[in-house]
């Protein structure tokens, strides 16, 4: 098992029962002794970008579900260091937040390719050692992240993508039902 760390994808167990993370990829964006969050990379919201935040009118790149906590948030990773002030680095070309004025007016423009971006309402948290205990307890499996599953993954594939990362016994897991108790 990989540890959690920027860049680290938590895939969810295919038991565990959380409505918030059943069947969830998670990136991490932050890990410290104080506690970790990310975003989850697979459930899309019934919204666009354009009807949540002004100025981006025409806007209609899909929001993601990031999260549990402070969900009256957004926020976003891409692939534009070079574009976007103020971003923090999570792995090699992928970055989280920046300079939202910066981003608005970038995609106004044109100027950047938009499925190298990529918007969430809240966000995923875990308090002071809460992360490694849930990992000790098997409800999350860790695999490094990589651009396509963070931004060129059908959400309904990221789960199963991620487990094909890990191989071996993992890939099984693609197939088991979401309750085997009702087979």
């Amino acid at each position: 098992m990989i540890t959690p760390a920027p860049g680290i994808l938590l895939i969810a167990d295919p038991f565990l029962k959380d409505p918030h993370f059943l069947r969830t990829v998670v990136l991490l964006c932050d890990h410290q002794q104080e506690g970790s969050f990310g975003f989850v990379l697979n459930k899309k919201t019934e919204n666009t970008i354009e009807e949540l935040i002004t100025g981006l009118q025409g806007c209609t790149l899909p929001v993601y579900y990031g999260g549990p906590v402070q969900t009256d948030t957004i926020h976003f990773v891409h692939q534009y260091p070079d574009l976007i002030d103020d971003a923090y680095k999570i792995s090699d070309d992928i970055y989280w937040g920046g300079n939202f004025e910066t981003v608005k007016a970038l995609i106004n423009n044109k100027q950047i390719n938009t499925s190298r971006i990529k918007f969430f309402i809240g966000y995923s948290g875990w308090g002071v050692g809460q992360l490694h205990n849930e990992i000790d307890e098997k409800s999350w499996l860790t695999v490094f992240c990589t651009k396509k599953l963070v931004f060129n993954t059908m959400p309904d594939d990221v789960w199963k993508g991620s487990l094909q990362q890990l191989g071996g016994k993992y890939e099984q897991l693609i197939n088991y039902p979401v309750d085997p108790q009702l087979n």
